[in-house]
Order: C-alpha cells, then sequence, then structure tokens
C-alpha cells in the first residue's frame, strides 16, 4: 500500500462526522487565547493574503469560522461583465471539467460518478443536465471560502443530501471512487438565461457546515435527502457575482448546465487555478 492508499484507507476507519463536529465546535469558540492560537497558527502555515480581507486583522475575528468565511475587498475580485460571460463561483482550483457524458461527470483517472446520484437521486431533474457541461472548484485551506453566482438566476430548488464526509483533494479524487457522490452536499437549482443551473456545494472531512445566504446553515441537517421547493415558498433573485453560499473549512463547489446550454473557457482545464469572478466561461448563442 503506497501512501495515497494509506491516506484514502485512514479516511474509511476515522469517525469523520464527530472528527468535523469536535473541529466545528472549536472553529466557533471565541476565547481569544484558543481562537488566535489556531489563527495565527492557520494564516503562517497556509501563508493566508490577510491584505485582501475587509478586515485585515486576523486577530479581529469573533472566532475561527469568522475568520476562514471572511468577506474580501470587492476591488479584489472583478466579476467578468458582459451577459453571456458565466463568473467563476469560487476561489480555487480546477479538478476538473468537462462534458456530462452518459449521465456520468469525470473525477479522476479510472473514476466516473453518477450525475443523478451526485443530484439526491432525482432522475427528473438530472434530465435537465444530460449532454450539458460540468466544472468541478475545489477549495483550499487558504483560499477564500465564500461561494458566489455565476450568472443571474432565480432559485428554483435546494436539495440537501446527507452523506460521507471524505476530504476532497486530488489524492481523494484519485483513490475513492464516487467521492462527490457520496459526501454530504447542498445542491442548488437556478434558472437562468441559460437554462438550468446546479451549483452543488459539497462537504468534506472536519467542514463543520455549508451555508446558503436565504437559509443560513444547511448542514449537518438530516439523514434523509430534504428538498425545498422554492417557487412556492418565496421569490429568490441573485445577481451574477452575488454571495450565494460558503463553507466553514473549505470543500468544492460544483457547477451543471444543460445540452447546448454553456461553453468553458478554452485555457481552462484540471488543475488550472480560479479566482472568484474570473471569466469562466459563455452561454452559447
Amino acid at each position: 500500500m503506497n501512501k495515497d492508499q494509506l491516506f484514502a484507507f485512514a479516511q474509511y476507519i476515522t469517525p469523520q462526522k464527530a472528527l468535523s463536529r469536535f473541529v466545528g465546535r472549536i472553529a466557533e469558540c471565541t476565547n481569544k487565547q484558543v481562537k488566535n492560537t489556531f489563527i495565527g497558527q492557520f494564516v503562517k502555515k497556509y501563508q493566508v493574503d490577510m491584505s485582501e480581507a475587509i478586515q485585515e486583522d486576523p486577530f479581529s475575528y469573533r472566532n475561527f469560522n469568522d475568520f476562514f468565511t471572511r468577506a474580501i475587498k470587492p476591488e479584489m475580485r472583478p466579476i467578468a461583465l458582459g451577459d453571456n460571460v458565466i463568473a467563476c463561483p469560487a476561489d480555487g482550483a480546477i479538478s476538473q471539467l468537462g462534458d456530462i457524458e452518459h449521465g456520468t461527470l469525470y473525477q479522476a483517472k479510472n473514476h466516473h460518478y453518477s450525475l443523478t446520484e451526485l443530484l439526491g437521486g432525482d432522475a427528473e431533474l438530472s434530465n435537465q443536465f444530460l449532454g450539458g457541461k460540468f466544472a468541478t472548484v475545489y477549495l483550499s485551506p487558504r483560499d477564500y471560502h465564500r461561494v458566489h453566482m455565476p450568472l443571474d438566476g432565480k432559485l428554483i430548488k435546494t436539495i440537501h443530501v446527507p452523506g460521507k464526509l471524505f476530504s476532497v483533494n486530488k489524492v481523494t479524487a484519485e483513490q475513492i471512487p464516487n467521492v462527490f457522490a457520496r459526501n454530504e452536499r447542498t445542491v442548488c437549482i437556478f434558472e437562468t438565461n441559460a437554462g438550468p443551473m446546479a451549483v452543488i456545494l459539497v462537504g468534506a472531512m472536519i467542514v463543520a457546515s455549508i451555508e446558503t445566504v436565504w437559509t443560513g446553515q444547511v448542514t449537518p441537517f438530516s439523514k434523509q435527502v430534504q428538498t425545498w421547493d422554492h417557487q412556492k415558498l418565496a421569490n429568490i433573485q441573485l445577481k451574477k457575482g452575488e454571495e450565494m453560499g460558503r463553507f466553514k473549512l473549505g470543500s468544492t463547489a460544483i457547477v451543471l448546465f444543460g445540452k447546448d446550454a454553456a461553453e468553458w473557457e478554452k485555457h481552462l482545464s484540471a488543475e488550472s487555478p480560479t479566482q472568484m469572478g474570473m471569466a469562466f466561461g459563455k452561454i452559447k448563442p
């Protein structure tokens, strides 16, 4: 067993949710000595650029979670202009992107996963994205951890899908099958000028929670799939570049478009770095 295989095996035997919720409690701690110690070590280890933050002093945050989900200065992330231009939803790096073929998405070499499973088992919903495009953005610990709208959109549906909490880094994606369709996640469906768009926030090891701007904390939530029909609940519309959710300790965002609706920028490929707001693709005419 090599190093990568050992790392993957360790995740199977780790009490994922107990560990994640324990870390979550520490991340909410407001004791100055505790939170400043963790924040200071984190900034040093991951070389976090605090000059981008609206609140530049890392020790001024109420707790680690507030520091981790810090807002950044708007001028640091200009939103790509143009009604037909798709903006990148998050800082990080592309894990994979491409076509949704035969109802599956590419995860890593020798690994594909089911579109229907990713969307919580909703076959009718997955039919809207068959033959379309997907892009997976991995947010590393040092990145800005708010997720923003790729296009103007009206919220149609939110689905919370319970699951595992495997890590979602490159090593895990290469070693553990179906990781994005196995992990806990929040699926957000929007109607846009390009047709249906999904933005999926995937949880991971030690991710204390996922939040959306319209609900607040969504995960951890339930042991069963839960669906909210926002067309019946409220009229929620968000502009391109507006915040739609965030991770308390980072993870992955997946964007889906339907067939013949969009195309990604040609220079983008696996491991390309991303910044929220950059031109990510275009709506097809």
